[in-house]
């Protein structure tokens, strides 16, 4: 032990020796005042401590840490299902808001990228610390194959619910991808970019540009690349497909030979897909079937005019794997607003960042739609349509933010708050017909004599003496209204159905 008198002197010296798995670490500690001794001591204690934290961080298990759920995030993504419910039963009474034929955007086209944006939000905060890549990366790919199972059950052709109480398909014309699908790539690729490249956070400063260096966009940048010059420098041939008619198989043959085509016949979307999926695992029933120059009940559905070109009757997937690709931008900008929503603590702030690019976006979708360079369209998913949907996307997320977390108005959304809490439960059992299926299969002697067959026509069809009124009103109460209740019963009761 050291003598006291020659410690007070500050000629004593001791060392601490910190033992952490098997490692020593020595610091010299220097009691009383040399010269720099203080700044000695700090800096040794610094070091040690920092050392500690680093193997602690490693060996101890990573405790979660309850955080306050994004009121406006659940709300959004909410929105997103009702619209979805709304346009798939609406739709066909409605022509107006269900998808463009072609060039152009309804209620409808908005339902997609909407998706994909709040993706993009929930992946940037899901992301905001990562204790351990390897799991992230394992919980990623994890979600991604169980996506891809949903998409391809949901919309591969197994399940004809709700019209036809029958399952099974046939694996030559099976659909491989689909909405969920997409989603798939979409999160897979953003969120793995989101958790393994590292990131400049800690020189974000509070002005309005650096959020935009501080990460790396290089997902939307790669994606836009690759789409841009495959849409515009891909050679498309001829090409030609067999289909059912007058109980005979016909074939139909469409003259392209040529690059850079943003119609229906001669697009190198289309010519993707039918190069790496097969033709026969296409899309059935495309919306340009309800072009003019399809049929005459144009924009609704309706019987080929005569003269209607081969490609009306071909097969077309709007989902595809070039489409998908442009898709990722859209995931990418949601990550940004979810960026923004972490590094800025400000009300006012956020909403000038999420505003600003919002309009941003929305001036350059329609120069460009407007003046033929590139435009609008979901079926291409066109980079006019990923920006001008984008940006309505960040005005209406801008819009929830203001009223739900900064006026405190959160009652009137709270129904859209639990259908966004459970949006895959909701998706599957209303968008994808699954539960009216169910309820489809205990009919009465026929099996067009069902309950569901019932309530739309007699409680409101007959009642409003319109079937347009009628089917608006049976989506708002029957659907909408019915999984508004359920998810909020599943919420008090603390039930989600999480992928």
């Amino acid at each position: 032990m050291e003598d006291p008198k020659r410690m007070e002197e500050g000629l004593g010296h001791t060392a601490l020796v910190a033992n952490i798995d098997g490692e020593k670490i020595h610091l010299s500690e220097k009691v009383g005042k040399t010269d720099g001794g203080d700044e000695n001591e700090k800096e040794e204690r610094r070091a040690v401590h920092d050392h500690l934290a680093e193997h602690e961080a490693d060996r101890q298990p990573v405790v979660k840490q309850k955080s306050k759920r994004v009121a406006t995030l659940d709300a959004f993504r909410g929105l997103t299902i009702v619209l979805m419910i709304l346009v798939d039963d609406a739709g066909g009474v409605y022509p107006r808001i269900d998808h463009s034929p072609w060039n152009g955007c309804t209620l409808a086209d908005f339902v997609m990228p909407f998706f994909l944006f709040i993706v993009g939000v929930a992946i940037a905060l899901a992301f905001k610390r990562i204790p351990k890549r390897r799991d992230a990366v394992k919980k990623i790919i994890l979600r991604t194959l169980k996506l891809l199972f949903w998409g391809v059950l949901l919309q591969g052709g197994y399940s004809h619910a709700p019209s036809d109480l029958a399952y099974g398909v046939d694996m030559k014309l099976i659909r491989w991808f689909g909405i969920l699908q997409r989603i798939a790539l979409v999160y897979m690729v953003v969120a793995l970019i989101e958790a393994l490249i590292p990131k400049n956070r800690q020189t974000i400063e509070p002005d309005r540009f650096t959020i935009f260096t501080a990460y790396r966009w290089i997902a939307g940048f790669i994606s836009f690349v690759i789409y841009m010059v495959t849409t515009f420098a891909l050679y498309v041939p001829d090409w030609s497909f067999t289909v059912d008619e007058d109980h005979e198989r016909r074939r139909y043959t469409v003259e392209c030979g040529m690059r850079g085509h943003l119609g229906p016949a001669c697009n190198a979307v289309g010519y993707v897909d039918r190069e790496v999926w097969g033709i026969n695992h296409l899309y059935q029933y495309p919306v340009w079937s309800r072009l003019k120059a399809c049929t005459l009940s144009s924009p609704a559905s309706g019987p080929f005019r005569k003269d209607a070109p081969s490609w009306c009757r071909a097969p077309f997937e709007p989902e595809g794997l070039l489409s998908s690709i442009s898709a990722i931008l859209s995931g990418t900008i949601g990550i940004h607003y979810g960026h923004v929503l972490i590094h800025f603590k400000g009300h006012a702030e956020r909403l000038r960042q999420w505003v600003s690019m919002g309009v941003i976006l929305l001036i350059v979708a329609i120069i460009l739609h407007f003046t033929d360079a590139i435009p609008i369209n979901k079926q291409l998913y066109s980079f006019s349509y990923v920006c001008f949907t984008a940006g309505a996307a960040g005005i209406v997320f801008s819009g929830f933010y203001v009223l739900i977390d900064v006026w405190g108005l959160r009652p009137p959304f709270l129904f859209l708050e639990w259908i966004g809490m459970n949006a895959m439960l909701v998706y599957v059992m209303a968008a994808q017909g699954i539960f009216e299926g169910f309820i489809n299969g205990w009919y009465y002697k026929s099996p067009d004599n069902t309950l569901v067959y019932w309530i739309q026509e007699h409680v409101f069809n007959d009642v409003w003496h319109s079937e347009r009124v009628g089917t608006l009103l049976y989506v708002l109460f029957a659907q909408i209204t019915f999984w508004a209740v359920v998810s909020g019963v599943l919420h008090k009761l603390g039930i989600y159905w999480k992928l």
